[in-house]
């Protein structure tokens, strides 16, 4: 576990955290000491990043989300997203896919080849181009596609635990994460796990916990896992304490931030600390993950390009000026990031509230977008589904 500036909450307040230790959480044959996953986040949750939070603390870190058809056709592309660096273990992989056929496929060769120790099924992507060939969070909707893709894939997975993430629904007048639930509960799933927005709120507004605490008191058998705006170790204690469920997913809180992993593993064991760190240490972060970016890519020129969506997130709060922000966003090379870097003030103390709270894109709520006739029927009608088996195309469906 990496080494950062941390703060006693004790020693400011008398009042802890909310909550308390909470137990082990199992999916599975896999038991996590801390219950937190990280969110598959497209273009983020490479193995870089995925290393990066795992030194700092603990937990299941999945891959980002990879496109079934890519995988099955073994595209480099796809190949390369479902690698694990050897300090990677559980190994965990999150697929999207339309059609029953070839996410089994996908299962298949995943286990066959023996690349994955868990697999999660995407449900609940909110980006245009997933839902409108209705994949992520619109396939639901189709409650007899849901359960034949959900149960297909249990069956290949074996004995390799499989799970399913998913949004509440399209909208507010179509809701689907009930059902789809008990869908998945039925099929054999070892997880489910609720990002309580529906697709049409994307990310904007706030996370409705209610929902979650619902599905909650409708899931008995399997764990049930909350998401939405956790932003720090206290949302997600006061996520658990309010919704009864039994982990948390953390995506966008950890952006810029993979020490909230430490906090978080320190919260859910009954500790007080926080990290805080100086922007020295910030800095350093930065720089090893560029370093793992290049190790994943093995293209220095391709992680530097990498790095720089990560520029503003990591230095959100602090005194950094404009100019060394534009220039780290240009950066071409170790070399450059690590000249870059050196000019800032290492001693720099944490900001506060200024580098907390949300981040990452929120937006404001859109119309999704669906296949034609989309919301006609709950039932596939025979010319969506050969619609259906061509929307596939890309390696990450983010």
């Amino acid at each position: 576990m990496s080494i950062l500036t941390v703060t006693d909450r004790n020693a400011e307040s008398p009042a802890p955290i909310p909550g308390a230790a909470a137990p082990a959480l199992r999916i599975g044959p896999i038991e996590l000491d801390v219950p937190v996953v990280l969110a598959p986040m497209a273009g983020i949750t490479n193995t870089a990043f995925r290393r990066l939070c795992r030194e700092y603390g603990a937990g299941l870190y999945v891959s980002e989300m990879i496109t079934s058809r890519a995988l099955v056709e073994r595209t480099p592309a796809s190949l390369r997203l479902i690698q694990h660096h050897e300090s990677e273990t559980p190994r965990s992989i999150q697929l999207y896919g339309v059609d029953p056929k070839t996410v089994a496929e996908a299962v298949t060769m995943l286990v066959a080849e023996d690349r994955a120790d868990h697999i999660d099924l995407n449900f609940g992507c909110p980006v245009p181009k997933v839902t409108r060939k209705g994949g992520g969070s619109a396939l639901p909707w189709k409650l007899g596609l849901f359960r034949e893709i959900v149960e297909g894939a249990v069956k290949a997975a074996g004995d390799i635990p499989l799970t399913v993430k998913m949004r509440k629904g399209i909208d507010a007048e179509h809701l689907t994460y009930l059902e789809a639930a008990k869908a998945a509960e039925g099929a054999g799933v070892a997880s489910i796990a609720l990002h309580a927005r529906t697709a049409a709120e994307f990310y904007s507004g706030h996370a409705d916990w209610s929902a979650i605490a619902k599905l909650k008191e409708t899931i008995h058998s399997v764990p049930v896992l909350g998401n939405g705006d956790i932003w720090s170790a206290e949302d997600a204690l006061r996520m658990v304490a309010e919704t009864g469920c039994d982990g948390v997913v953390v995506g966008r809180g950890c952006l810029g931030r993979p020490w909230l992993f430490g906090d978080l593993a320190a919260a859910f064991q009954g500790g007080h600390l926080k990290a805080e760190p100086t922007l020295g240490e910030v800095a350093t972060a930065f720089q090893r993950h560029a370093e793992l970016l290049v190790e994943f890519f093995d293209d220095e020129g391709r992680a530097c390009r990498d790095i720089r969506k990560h520029v503003a997130w990591y230095f959100k709060g602090y005194s950094v000026g404009g100019e060394l922000r534009a220039a780290l966003a240009r950066a071409s090379s170790l070399d450059e990031i690590a000249e870059l870097l050196a000019q800032l003030d290492p001693h720099q103390p944490y900001p506060g509230a200024e580098a907390e709270g949300q981040r990452g894109r929120a937006g404001t709520p859109k119309v999704p977008t669906l296949p034609y006739g989309w919301l006609d029927s709950r039932e596939l009608e025979g010319a969506q589904r050969s619609e259906l088996t061509e929307g596939e195309g890309d390696t990450s469906g983010g």
